[in-house]
């Protein structure tokens, strides 16, 4: 049996989160494991699926309401013992330093492009498996 790494797809906008899926695959590239979908259309979710504790990655977007994705993220590095690493859907380029702040671990943005989001989503799927082994 092949391991899975479960993302958290986090925004209010449910094209959004086909987008990821669809971007993604079921492996974002060769040498990362199959990946499994949890997605959350609610900051609550969010934080209720990190609780249950098996997130491997976040993806959250920035510009889902009533609350974005920066300030998600920033809430979770700053609660969430052990908090997975977040990649950040941005509005526009320019919006780079607002990602830092919220202290995601990469960014890319809307819309999805299939070939840097699933490359920025395999690179820090390889980061979390050397840390986590």
């Amino acid at each position: 049996m092949q391991p899975t790494a479960t993302v958290l797809v986090y925004s209010d906008d449910s094209t959004t989160r086909e987008q990821v899926r669809l971007a993604a695959g079921r492996r974002p590239a060769p040498d990362v494991p199959l990946v499994e979908f949890v997605e959350c259309a609610t900051p609550e979710a969010v934080l209720r699926e990190l609780g249950k504790g098996g997130v491997d990655l976040c993806v959250l977007d920035g510009e889902a309401v009533p609350m974005g994705g920066m300030g998600v993220c920033r809430q979770i590095k700053d609660e969430v013992f052990d908090c997975p690493p977040v990649l950040l859907l941005m509005g526009r380029p320019q919006d780079a330093w607002l990602a830092t702040w919220s202290r995601a671990d990469a960014a890319v943005t809307l819309p999805v492009d299939p070939v840097e989001f699933a490359s920025s989503l395999a690179s820090l799927l390889r980061r979390r498996r050397l840390v986590g082994a």
